[in-house]
């Protein structure tokens, strides 16, 4: 049986599966760039996080009676969006998109975690819809956590141990070990995926005591957990200085964990608040919330502790798969809300500016200037930073955001020798490159297109209309092949369809693959710059170097 699983069922509207927890009930989808599919939305997977469950691990599902509807999202988790609060505590929801709930064999899953620096974002379909990856028979799942202080505060007590959000990734994995099947899923060949703060969360899922086995594959795309912005730097102070500044003077941890927990919500999630002189005044994006080591309180699963960067040279799961890579101007990210001229002028007027962030909150600064000047000769090379130089300070901002992290984990799993890891350059150009107008940033590169960080989720979840005949879906075409081809066999080229064979990194040949119109294979990436970040990080702060 299949022609589209005869042409799903003869498109009846309606589907009813029974997992553990009831009966669901979701609706066949047409989509224009393939046979239709089941799809299921808003499934709970926890919990709702509300009352005495703010800031703790998510609570299992309670089974519920009759037929439950599945053909809306839930609530996307509480967010400051533009100007506004959108969203709710009770966002724990999950979608799940199918092409066949009975097939012959169970299908590959590819689990998505979204980006949004953790305080912003959901799994819903008008962002990630399963349209294109679909079309290569898996099963797509989509997801909500908890951001910002809601999913990311920590008090570094056993009220508010931190890392909640990434415990309700967790929680959402398990429901989909357990329950995939029912969709025509395999629970033994499951892909975790993410972009950004996504491709970070997917990282440390690779080391977390709480998901081994939890997955297969793993595929990071501009966001590591050896990059800077997902390891929050002084989360306790923080915490402290949030409850000063929202009221709460106390020292008890108590008291404080009891006025956290009383606040109404729209008072905690447009709060941002910086622990150091220098992440308050220099111009640049700034990360507030993440992941934190967390301290063991009783028998409380933690998620991570340790240091990212020793815990992951300690090795990840066992017989996992890696994909990682970054796009060619992940550093854009770095100048979204900045005051650019302010920034030029930083630049220009202060050695602190070109020193990662990593050194920044490590090293004297004394030693701090001296590191800033190496890094500022490297890449400036005696120009003025200004939109003349954007090309060299680019440079530096894409390794100081992602692409350092990028190549210390991609080095550091190839040490390890235990793990098949896939490196790749993302430089995909078209219509669908749109990140550069979100971020009104598009005057500054009026002189050459650009690859930004996110322009490579538009050639795996539709964002616009694209002709199946045109050269933008060839890219579609090429880059969901591969995704998926990783996804079912652990190899994103098996055969010679894509007319190349990507090889696997090795410290000895560093291969990777540079995704553009055309799939061009090749060695050594950035290896000028390789070189000297590893050089600096070896001479001053060896513990972040691979």
């Amino acid at each position: 049986m299949d022609f589209c699983y005869l042409l799903t069922l003869l498109i009846s509207k309606f589907v009813q599966v029974e997992i553990s927890d009831g009966v669901l009930e979701g609706q066949i989808v047409e989509n224009p760039y393939g046979c239709p599919f089941f799809s299921f939305k808003g499934i709970p997977y926890a919990e709702p996080p509300i009352g005495d469950l703010r800031f703790k691990a998510p609570q299992p599902i309670r089974p519920w009676q009759g037929i439950r509807p599945a053909i809306s999202h839930g609530s996307q988790c509480y967010q400051y969006v533009g100007s506004l609060n959108v969203g709710s505590e009770d966002c724990l929801y999950l979608n799940v998109h199918s092409p066949n709930i009975q097939p012959d064999k169970p299908l590959p899953v590819m689990v998505f975690i979204h980006g949004g620096a953790f305080v912003s974002g959901s799994g819903d379909e008008t962002s990630y819809g399963p349209q294109y990856l679909i079309r290569k028979d898996v099963v797509i799942v989509t997801l909500n956590y908890r951001l910002g202080i809601l999913g990311f505060l920590s008090l570094d007590t056993e009220d508010i141990p931190g890392n909640a959000g990434m415990k309700d990734q967790v929680a959402a994995l398990r429901w989909v070990k357990k329950n995939i099947e029912h969709f025509g899923g395999d629970p033994d060949n499951i892909t975790i995926f993410g972009q950004s703060a996504g491709g970070a969360s997917v990282s440390f899922h690779l080391v977390s005591p709480m998901t081994k086995g939890l997955f297969k594959r793993a595929i990071t795309q501009s966001g590591t957990m050896t990059a800077w912005f997902p390891n929050t730097f002084r989360a306790r102070t923080r915490a402290l200085l949030l409850a000063r500044e929202l009221g709460c003077n106390s020292t008890d941890e108590k008291e404080i964990f009891r006025f956290f927990k009383a606040q109404p919500v729209e008072n905690l999630v447009p709060s941002s608040i910086p622990v150091t002189y220098l992440q308050d005044q220099i111009e640049g994006i700034k990360v507030y919330y993440g992941i934190v080591n967390e301290t063991q309180f009783g028998d409380n699963e933690r998620f991570f502790y340790g240091h990212s960067f020793e815990v992951l040279k300690n090795g990840i799961h066992e017989g996992v798969d890696v994909m990682n890579g970054y796009t060619a101007d992940d550093g854009i990210v770095y100048l979204v809300g900045a005051d650019v001229d302010r920034l030029f002028e930083q630049a220009n007027h202060f050695a602190e500016f070109f020193v990662p962030e990593a050194m920044a909150i490590n090293i004297p600064l004394k030693s701090q200037i001296e590191i800033g000047k190496t890094f500022k000769d490297f890449y400036m090379k005696n120009e003025i930073v200004s939109k003349e130089s954007l090309d060299n300070l680019l440079k530096y901002l894409n390794f100081e955001m992602l692409v350092y992290g990028t190549m210390t984990q991609e080095k550091i799993i190839a040490k390890n020798n235990k793990n098949k890891s896939y490196l790749y350059k993302f430089t995909c150009i078209s219509e669908l490159n749109l990140m550069i107008n979100a971020t009104g940033l598009d005057q500054l590169f009026d002189y050459r297109p650009v690859v930004a960080h996110a322009d490579d989720l538009g050639y795996l979840f539709p964002i616009m209309d694209v002709d199946m005949n045109s050269n933008t879906f060839k890219m579609i075409e090429q880059v969901t092949t591969l995704w998926t081809n990783f996804a079912k066999y652990g190899d994103p080229t098996p055969d010679d369809s894509l007319g190349i064979k990507w090889l696997p990194y090795t410290i000895e040949n560093q291969d990777y693959l540079d995704i553009g119109e055309n799939l061009v294979l090749g060695t050594h990436p950035e290896k000028e710059d390789v070189v000297f970040w590893e050089k600096m990080f070896g001479k001053y702060l060896p513990r972040y170097s691979p």
